[in-house]
């Protein structure tokens, strides 16, 4: 698994077509540049995902209880909308319009912003992406909650 790192300001052109910018595909070992697939995320964005990360996330959550009915309606949320996306000969990857319109993608201009986020990359609209970004957040208060709390860092 490769950590992506970066923001990267885009544009989805009319068709929906998005160019992968190339610090982000050299990021990828040349073997899983071209196969992704894109979802909805949890907020209001889509993820995409190398293909090869989808296929892990996508086997964890098949592990789940098909018996439990919370169970049964995370499955159908997190499958709702994936797609798989090739990368054509000039890095652009293809995104359909449903998804596009969730996430308030096409509303505006076109104008996105890639978010890396450790195996994945979410697409913000510009818009929305500044909107969870510039809210009140208590970054050290955030981080005692889920580093420290949870036992994952010891407090300083």
């Amino acid at each position: 698994m490769n950590q992506l790192l970066g923001e990267y300001p885009c544009k989805i052109d009319p068709k929906g077509r998005l160019r992968l910018p190339s610090s982000l595909l050299e990021q990828l070992p040349a073997d899983e540049r071209d196969n992704f697939v894109v979802n909805r995320g949890m907020e209001k964005c889509l993820v995409l995902y190398p293909k090869n990360v989808w296929d892990e996330k996508s086997a964890q959550v098949n592990q789940i209880n098909e018996f439990d009915t919370d169970a049964r309606n995370f499955k159908r949320q997190f499958y709702r909308g994936a797609t798989p996306l090739k990368r054509d000969s000039a890095d652009r990857l293809n995104f359909p319009n449903q998804l596009l319109e969730w996430a308030g993608i096409m509303e505006g201009d076109g104008e996105v912003v890639l978010a890396a986020v450790n195996e994945k990359v979410e697409i913000w609209s510009k818009v929305e992406y500044d909107i969870q970004l510039n809210g009140e957040v208590d970054m050290a208060q955030l981080a005692q909650k889920v580093m420290v709390d949870k036992g994952v860092a010891k407090p300083a």
